[in-house]
């Protein structure tokens, strides 16, 4: 076999992360006898006869047709991401949101209902309430980790259960297991956006989870420079998807591909680092006579540590504190004060970023709103980088001292 790894065979499930980082979906031998796979810069491919593309119809021959249905580079990359989650199946596109819109235009139709756990991106729940609503797509939003008031909310007109883990910046952390078996029992099929939970640290499909959603522009990803989203599942599950995909025309460009392919192969490596870092900035920060409070679920004190101990390997690289005593003002002169953080959104990239949530993703917010999503004035987000853990510590402890 050329192909080192297939999604359905069990025998390289029990191969390690990195391992199938490097190698998983690729070819042993590749065009131009090359270690690396080419980048494939074409918008069409072509056949060599009419018969070709009679058996290529009839037969659903394993090869491309047109840009917009798929690339040979992109087909590694997915099959790569299908071992890393341990899917049968995953499906690229241009960006995160683009992923969860596609599923959600995929199984959703004028009279559905979608339930959230109403900690979420934003900009997911955004899109449900303004713009599926438009269709006729109802959005219920229950509060997060209430499995009750989620089972609760499901009517004969539900579709989908979403939620992230961790959430994104409380970092509330699902019962994978329980979160699956509602959907189960009540025939509805469930989606977790694992972005910050990685396939490094979560494992939601293991847990019964019919999709796993990455923005992997973050960890997958890994270096700050291309937005890509992905979905993991079974093949028969996304297969409507996909095809919608080839509609809607939201894939990723060639080089953008390459990149992630890239990125990928120090995966294990880099989570690693990140979870170490993380869990190092919030035991120091929980510590610190000017921190009111830390999210972060590798820690005692968090509400949800004992569900993250037993479902993750590692809490990944996120830390959200609150300053003591501190308005809007006082909170970013701490920002301002970071010297290795660069201020920017995003999380998952070699560097370390910083952020004032209220500034950064809720300044538009009333404060209405913005209590409602649980941001107060005096929150800051740090995605800790793969730096030495003692330097971002130092620079942390000088920020707050300025």
């Amino acid at each position: 076999m050329n192909e080192l790894h297939l999604p359905d065979d069990d025998s390289t499930q029990q191969l390690g992360i990195s391992t199938l980082a490097v190698h998983a979906g690729e070819s042993h031998l590749k065009p131009g006898n090359a270690i690396t796979d080419p980048i494939f810069c074409a918008s069409t491919y072509t056949f060599p006869d009419t018969q070709s593309v009679i058996d290529f119809i009839e037969q659903k021959l394993p090869r491309e047709e047109y840009g917009r249905y798929g690339n040979p580079s992109e087909k590694i990359v997915e099959r790569k991401l299908a071992a890393l989650d341990g899917g049968e199946d995953a499906l690229l596109y241009a960006s995160g949101m683009a992923a969860i819109v596609g599923l959600l235009m995929t199984k959703l139709n004028a009279g559905d209902e979608v339930i959230f756990f109403d900690e979420c991106y934003h900009r997911s729940r955004e899109f449900c309430t303004k713009h599926l609503a438009r269709f006729g797509v109802t959005t219920r939003q229950v509060k997060a980790c209430d499995y009750d008031a989620m089972e609760a909310a499901i009517t004969p007109a539900t579709k989908l259960l979403v939620s992230e883990s961790p959430t994104n910046p409380h970092l509330s952390v699902v019962d994978l297991e329980r979160f699956a078996e509602i959907g189960r029992r009540r025939g509805v099929e469930t989606l977790i956006d694992a972005t910050l939970g990685t396939p490094y640290n979560l494992r939601p499909i293991a847990a019964g989870v019919d999709y796993v959603l990455h923005s992997a522009t973050k960890y997958l990803a890994g270096h700050n420079d291309l937005l890509a989203g992905v979905l993991v599942g079974g093949k028969e599950q996304l297969e409507p998807v996909r095809k919608l995909r080839g509609i809607m025309g939201a894939i990723n460009s060639p080089h953008n591909i390459y990149l992630l392919l890239r990125g990928l192969k120090t995966f294990e490596l880099r989570m690693e680092r990140h979870n170490q870092n993380g869990l190092a900035v919030a035991q120091f920060l929980a510590n610190h006579p000017r921190i009111e409070r830390v999210f972060y679920p590798g820690l005692p004190s968090h509400p949800y540590h004992e569900v993250a101990q037993r479902t993750m390997r590692g809490f990944g690289g996120l830390v959200t504190f609150l300053v003591k005593d501190a308005d809007w003002r006082a909170t970013a002169r701490v920002v301002d004060a970071a010297r290795i953080p660069r201020i920017g959104p995003s999380l998952g990239g070699v560097e370390s970023l910083i952020e004032q949530p209220l500034v950064m993703s809720y300044y538009e917010c009333s404060v209405e709103d913005r209590q409602r999503f649980g941001i107060p004035d005096n929150m800051i987000r740090l995605a800790c980088g793969i730096e030495n853990t003692e330097d971002l510590i130092a620079d942390l402890k000088q920020a707050l001292a300025s």
